[in-house]
């Protein structure tokens, strides 16, 4: 059996620990695993939407405990990267709940005043009138930054247009491209070592997808490990010009190897 030695986790949520709200078989079990070995973790996603509490909430109510302190979003790490670029700036935002609290606890003040940055995250309710704001804030010289470039979200009744295509309309229209944050960048991934105190050689990453959390992964020097409870299949993984370290049909597959 294979022993898993690292001393710090990282997660993707969607796919790997739940499916639609619902936890996927042996996701608290690995959880309940790391805890009682005393592994730090982070559940990671690129949805800016929520807050850590909601997220937390959301995750219970599928049977998952998960702290708030062990949530990491595309828009903290997005407040985290802009408190360090141009600390007590402004912005324009474009977003839910999720990114704005993050936001304002980096210390930004938000305004539709020549603001320094132009800031678009998930929302359901994308505003044709923010988005035209938007535009012209960016061909006055405002800094296009987004929280991650996924360009659909899923939900029950099917695809949601997403960031990355509300993010492609406004660089059509002003011809600036903007910097994505989150996966696949590997700044999402320093941004969550950093929060964790951990060093990429000794921390992990699951995902179930290989163009954002295992490339991110690779990228970020971490092990990575792709499952197939989400949205790739072994055969589609093995089209890639870059691999994950294993393949699991599932993260129960590697409960029963976590040693401290």
């Amino acid at each position: 059996m294979t022993r898993l030695t690292q001393s710090a986790w990282l997660m993707d949520m969607d796919g790997v620990l739940v499916h639609e709200e619902v936890a996927i078989p042996g996701a608290e079990r690995f959880l309940a695993r790391l805890r009682k070995l005393d592994l730090p973790f982070l559940v990671l996603t690129n949805n800016s939407t929520y807050t850590r509490r909601d997220l937390a909430a959301r995750l219970r109510a599928g049977g998952l405990d998960v702290p708030e302190e062990a949530i990491w979003t595309s828009a903290l790490a997005t407040a985290d990267f802009l408190q360090d670029q141009r600390p007590g700036g402004t912005a324009f935002v474009i977003g839910e709940a999720g990114l704005t609290t993050a936001l304002h606890q980096a210390g930004y003040t938000m305004t539709e005043r020549s603001p320094d940055y132009v800031v678009l995250g998930e929302t359901r309710t994308y505003s044709f009138e923010r988005i035209t704001r938007a535009i012209r804030l960016i061909d006055g010289g405002s800094r296009f930054i987004a929280t991650n470039p996924d360009p659909i979200g899923p939900t029950t009744s099917g695809p949601l247009p997403a960031t990355g295509a509300v993010a492609a309309l406004i660089s059509r229209a002003t011809g600036v491209a903007p910097y994505f944050v989150g996966k696949p960048n590997p700044l999402m991934m320093r941004s969550a070592l950093n929060e964790l105190a951990a060093h990429s050689e000794h921390t992990a990453m699951i995902g179930d997808r290989m163009d954002t959390d295992i490339v991110a992964g690779l990228e970020a020097g971490l092990e990575t490990i792709l499952v197939l409870t989400g949205v790739t299949t072994r055969t589609e993984a093995e089209r890639f010009p870059y691999r994950a370290a294993r393949i699991v049909d599932s993260i129960a597959d590697l409960v029963d190897e976590l040693v401290a």
